[in-house]
């Protein structure tokens, strides 16, 4: 199952379909994000796509040179768009390749089909438009989606529950997006979810009724394990997010943010022109492929290594690399390597920002202490060192805000919960009334009364024996001590241990039995 590969394939299909001759690429804003996660400038230009345009972009030139390939959602807003443009079409013929919608579904379709993505009325409205008869075809596919790694894919949705609740219009969205990823990796799924989470229950059944109401679609051979849907929530496990990351590709989201592969570089101290916004994509960056995994001390001296081996080809300019900051004036001193190595100068450019963001924010002091919180059960050591760097003037008010947060969470009902005191100490510190307020917020989210699991004091003899061993080896990394909750999920996934009254099955036994 490779979500890169499976966007690229429809990405491809539907700029071959279109036949040989000069193309522009008119896409909507979402649409767009899912093309350039997948796909460089270069690598579409060798398919003979010369220009890219958005559809809402009102200054585009009319060539009636090239051919239309029209990537969009089929959103109300774009088909007036669209209206728009094929009563003043701009280019020569249109190939209209729209998301699936499951409202009502086909695979492929006429002009005269298109009642099965949009209202009759705009199908009518799209006709009456298409005076010139401009459109030669209208396709569907299934990759409403955003590819960010082969195993990951993400919605780019922000705030989908009003409280508990989903928001009616983010529940549509979040449906139509986990189908459209199930027909593009042609799978059908059992589908099981979190007891303890309606939101959970509540995606699990809207994704089961388009399955179950378009059957035809999801008609795929059989394998011998059949494929599992597995919806979780979030709220099970609100630790892992609060805890600061020492992976190269998390450090960078967390750190500095990634939006679409981007990487918004502009308000680093001294940054040049040419690397104020940056992109960091496995598929294209070698380097990036084989360290986004790593962790930071492992990323600085693989990068050392790559850049001393192009200093190896220049005998007479050798100089020692001791730090980042040495690698930094190496690559702007050299022109020509600078050139030569554009990969080398963004990464040396990307770390050496992690490493001045850990610096400044005393982020291994603070880490240490996050690790304590989720990973160690002392009240009073963790209460201690909590105390201690609220106090420290080099700790934000949002990671001294995190601190609270994860204390809050690990002793919520411990006898000598001191929770007030920190909550004044956050006060004193400065930190604004927006930050202290998620502390309260954070534990209505992920507290002990939402969780459907145990994340601090494991119950059965096999978890409590687990944690009894790995505290007589040590740990090889105070850093990276927490293990996800996902992880012993999957792991009784994987070994098919994950009880059934905690993680039940969605829909009847024929269903599952696929």
């Amino acid at each position: 199952m490779n979500v890169v590969f499976a966007v690229k394939q429809y990405i491809s299909k539907m700029i071959e379909d279109s036949g040989p001759g000069m193309k522009v690429l008119l896409m909507d804003k979402e649409t767009t994000g899912i093309v350039s996660m997948v796909y460089t400038q270069s690598e579409i230009l060798q398919k003979e796509v010369y220009l890219f345009e958005r559809i809402d972009s009102q200054n585009r030139e009319i060539m009636k040179h090239l051919k239309a390939i029209c990537f969009l959602r089929p959103t109300k807003e774009n088909v007036d768009y669209l209206i728009q443009e094929l009563r003043r079409p701009k280019y020569s013929i249109y190939f209209i390749s729209e998301m699936i919608s499951f409202e009502s579904t086909t695979t492929h379709m006429s002009v005269s089909d298109l009642s099965n993505v949009i209202s009759k009325s705009d199908v009518k409205s799209l006709a009456e438009a298409d005076e010139q008869e401009v459109v030669a075809e209208v396709q569907e596919f299934y990759g409403d989606y955003i590819a960010v790694n082969p195993h990951l894919f993400s919605l780019n949705i922000l705030g989908c529950c009003q409280g508990r609740n989903w928001d009616p219009a983010q529940l549509s969205r979040t449906t139509q997006g986990l189908t459209a990823l199930l027909l593009s990796l042609k799978k059908c799924p059992m589908i099981r979810y979190q007891l303890s989470s309606e939101a959970a229950k509540r995606l699990g059944e809207c994704v089961k009724q388009v399955i179950t109401k378009e059957y035809e679609l999801f008609e795929f051979r059989r394998t011998e394990v059949p494929p599992l849907l597995l919806i979780l929530d979030r709220c099970d496990d609100a630790i892992t997010p609060l805890l600061n990351q020492w992976t190269y590709q998390a450090m960078v989201h967390e750190l500095l943010g990634i939006n679409n592969n981007r990487i918004d570089l502009s308000r680093v101290p001294g940054i040049s022109k040419d690397l104020r916004e940056v992109v960091l994509s496995a598929e294209n960056d070698e380097f990036y492929a084989n360290n986004m995994y790593l962790n930071f001390a492992e990323i600085g001296s693989n990068i050392k290594n790559l850049m001393e081996d192009f200093q190896r080809k220049k005998p007479k300019e050798q100089q020692k690399l001791e730090s980042i900051a040495d690698m930094k004036a190496f690559v702007e001193n050299y022109p020509q390597f600078k050139k030569m190595s554009g990969t080398v100068s963004k990464h040396v450019t990307v770390v050496g920002e992690l490493s001045r963001l850990v610096s400044e924010r005393n982020l291994l002091e603070v880490s240490e202490v996050e690790q304590e919180l989720a990973c160690q059960n002392d009240h009073s050591s963790a209460l201690q060192n909590v105390k201690r760097l609220l106090q420290n003037p080099r700790v934000t008010e949002f990671d001294a805000a995190r601190l609270v947060m994860l204390y809050a969470l690990h002793y919520e009902r411990h006898s000598s919960n001191s929770l007030p005191g920190l909550m004044m100490d956050l006060r004193n510190k400065g930190v604004s009334e927006k930050y202290r307020k998620l502390v309260s917020a954070v534990v209505e989210y992920g507290g002990k009364r939402v969780r459907g699991s145990d994340l601090f004091s494991p119950k059965d003899a096999v978890a409590i024996t687990k944690q009894f061993l790995k505290g007589l080896k040590g740990v090889e990394n105070v850093y990276t001590q927490h293990q996800p909750f996902l992880h012993e999920t999957l792991d009784h996934l994987i070994k098919g241990k994950l009880k059934e009254n905690l993680y039940p099955y969605l829909g009847p036994s024929t269903l599952r039995d696929r």
